[in-house]
């Protein structure tokens, strides 16, 4: 009897954890939404500036790791051990961080991506509120790259919900905004390769063009390397259709594409096979355009680190990723990776002086 009981009860608990597996797959696919392919974007605390031709100006592009990534954090996508925040404490000083470097560099244009408005993740902290709120001289757009749904991995301790995006601060007037949604996976890869976007913002130049910049964040750990040649294909017909048209085009982010070659050369570390790593398909550029490196190489400074582990300078795996491609109507004039030595996020923010022609 009692050999009769436990096995009744075996099964009643094999049914309860079939039961919440059935109904997390459906959860899972419930609650998936991508946003519209094409959408308007709202500016606020919008400047006057109007830009001119032949003055520099200053553009900063900064990944910010949703403000949970300090030097001893590590993370399981990567091969680390964590999968959210240490604390809300933790991250509103990665936050402040990013603020104060900003504050620093000054630059007229400000290119965030991985920003979260709310996120198990990132402990529920707004970051875009923060961001703006210490930064009042700019003018904002904010354009959302993924809703993710809650995702219960690693099972110890989930990475959750995340609500996250791209933000992007300009000194200039803003004509108008809008996202451009990405192609992505369809398979089941889609719930952890999550929603991906390009976001524009468009300003009025005083000989009558348009100045647009566009932030964007490519896929990182898809394996499908079509799923990445079609994003390229997509930022670059829309970046030459907008040339064509006459406009100044930058485009800054992280494109999860290695920018110099021979990185591991360049940074003396060796280069783990990463679905991130791959090298940035510049042959595909689209003649009209560009991406300055002019003393990348020599200076040695890393964008980005690898999170399999806490941080260790010259031991932890290092590249450059992030970047600008620009229009040939706009030139470059200095490039460089402001160092923070990884205090605030994963990533180094690149600074580029450039002018108008």
């Amino acid at each position: 009897m009692a050999l009769k009981r436990i096995k009744k009860y075996f099964l009643i608990l094999l049914g309860i954890i079939f039961a919440i597996i059935i109904g997390y797959i459906i959860y899972l696919f419930a609650t998936y939404y991508r946003l519209p392919n094409y959408q308007t974007l709202a500016a606020s605390n919008k400047q006057s500036t109007l830009l001119k031709p032949k003055c520099e100006y200053r553009a900063m592009t900064y990944n910010i790791g949703y403000g949970s990534y300090p030097p001893s954090y590590s993370f399981f996508m990567d091969g680390g051990k964590l999968s959210v925040a240490y604390s809300k404490k933790s991250v509103r000083q990665s936050i402040a961080g990013v603020t104060s470097t900003t504050k620093k560099v000054d630059p007229d244009f400000a290119f965030y991506q991985e920003i979260d408005t709310n996120g198990d993740r990132s402990q529920h902290v707004n970051e875009v509120n923060l961001v703006t709120k210490h930064l009042t001289n700019y003018g904002s757009v904010f354009g959302q790259n993924y809703d993710s749904p809650y995702l219960f991995y690693p099972f110890t301790h989930p990475i959750g919900k995340a609500r996250s995006g791209l933000l992007t601060l300009t000194k200039a007037n803003v004509v108008n905004a809008s996202r451009h949604s990405l192609p992505i996976a369809t398979d089941l890869s889609k719930f952890t390769d999550l929603d991906r976007a390009f976001t524009v913002t468009k300003s009025r130049v005083s000989n009558g063009k348009y100045f647009l910049m566009v932030n964007i964040h490519m896929s990182a750990y898809t394996k499908d390397k079509s799923i990445q040649n079609a994003q390229f294909k997509k930022l670059f017909t829309f970046i030459q259709d907008e040339y064509q048209k006459g406009n100044y085009v930058l485009v800054a982010g992280d494109y999860n594409h290695a920018i110099l070659k021979n990185s591991s050369k360049i940074f003396k570390t060796s280069t783990p096979k990463l679905t991130w790593t791959n090298p940035f398909p510049k042959n595909k550029l689209p003649n009209d355009f560009y991406i300055p490196t002019m003393g990348l190489k020599q200076a040695a400074t890393p964008s980005v680190r690898n999170l399999n582990q806490p941080y260790k300078k010259g031991r932890t795996f290092v590249t450059m990723i992030d970047g600008y491609i620009l229009s040939k109507n706009i030139s470059a004039k200095k490039i460089h990776v402001h160092n923070t030595e990884f205090k605030y996020s994963d990533h180094n923010p690149v600074v580029l002086d450039f002018e108008l022609k």
